[in-house]
């Protein structure tokens, strides 16, 4: 692995303080959710503690070759010198916060001596999911951090973060990927899309590679490509409606489903973009009512037929309203 795509300026830029001998102890790496952050954390942690052990990897980037020790430790997830908090799973459950004894289980590597280097690194993914307990007892080891040690806060919505947090770390932004790198990224992946595909999931995951890939595999163009119909021409008979719930419809389709429910939103927010005065208004009424009744529908085990078909007619009414 060598500059990670379309980040390779904040690569350079933690590679370069790091090589200073003036890193900083902590960081939040901050940006849209799926474009890549985790990849990053992981990967500059490998590098800088392969550096560190020596001699230094000569590769560019996060190069570290493959059967380097540190890489295989990493990789085992064996290395004594690092650790990774996420959120736990359990039978194929995730918990909903990353606990305090998560983060009270970070004293075996603070306060001990680095084993095979002097740098010890955490990373977290994501500090979003801190509960509060979590993020007060992180903000101590924050305050009065060890030496050699570094921090790398993966955070979708840094804004979130106790600011008592923020104002310990660094923030290094990362921005969406622009529409080349989100097609080298999507054609190198296991799901291995067709170009038709591609370009929908380009639209769909606004530069977000793990945003794209969750549709992977779906035929979202069709959806897609019925939703705009409706929201360019109404929809006065009610046809392309019924086709949409049609579609989206049984046992079958319940993934399309799901994921109508969660694109549907972001469609109409996009449709309210362009527009101004009373018709972003009305944008905007028919964007919290869409966002209301998707966010219930699985919750409430609505029929999905109806809903599909609630959620398009409020889409049709943009025609009208533009």
């Amino acid at each position: 692995m060598k500059f990670p795509l379309g980040h390779d300026i904040q690569a350079r830029l933690l590679l370069a303080a790091a090589g200073s001998g003036r890193m900083h102890h902590a960081w939040i790496l901050a940006g849209p959710k799926g474009i890549g952050k985790a990849s990053f954390a992981r990967g500059i942690a490998m590098r800088l503690l392969a550096d560190a052990a020596g001699p230094p990897v000569v590769e560019q980037g996060f190069g570290v070759p493959e059967g380097h020790p540190i890489r295989a430790l990493l990789e085992a997830n064996a290395h004594p010198d690092y650790a990774e908090l996420t959120l736990l799973e359990k039978d194929g459950v995730f918990a909903r916060n990353i606990s305090v004894d998560q983060v009270r289980s970070l004293q075996r590597l603070i306060q001990s001596a680095p084993s095979l280097s002097a740098r010890r690194i955490v990373v977290i993914d994501s500090a979003d999911d801190l509960e509060r307990s979590a993020a007060n007892a992180l903000l101590k080891n924050l305050e009065e951090p060890p030496t050699d040690m570094v921090f790398l806060l993966v955070s979708h919505a840094p804004g979130r973060l106790l600011p008592t947090i923020r104002s310990r770390c660094r923030t290094l932004r990362f921005a969406p990927l622009p529409d080349d790198m989100m097609r080298m990224a999507l054609s190198a992946t296991e799901a291995k899309p067709q170009e038709a595909e591609i370009e929908s999931l380009l639209s769909i995951g606004e530069g977000s590679p793990g945003k794209a890939l969750r549709y992977a595999g779906l035929n979202l163009g069709e959806m897609e490509g019925l939703l705009h119909a409706i929201m360019t021409k109404g929809d006065g008979d009610n046809q392309q409606r019924l086709a949409l719930a049609k579609m989206l419809s049984g046992k079958p389709a319940r993934p399309r489903y799901e994921a109508f429910l969660e694109r549907a939103p972001a469609f109409i927010a996009q449709a309210a973009r362009s527009r101004r005065g009373a018709a972003l208004g009305k944008a905007l009424d028919h964007w919290e009512a869409v966002r209301h009744l998707a966010g219930g529908a699985v919750i409430l085990s609505l029929e999905p037929g109806a809903v599909v078909f609630e959620i398009a007619g409020h889409v049709a009414a943009l025609a009208s309203e533009n």
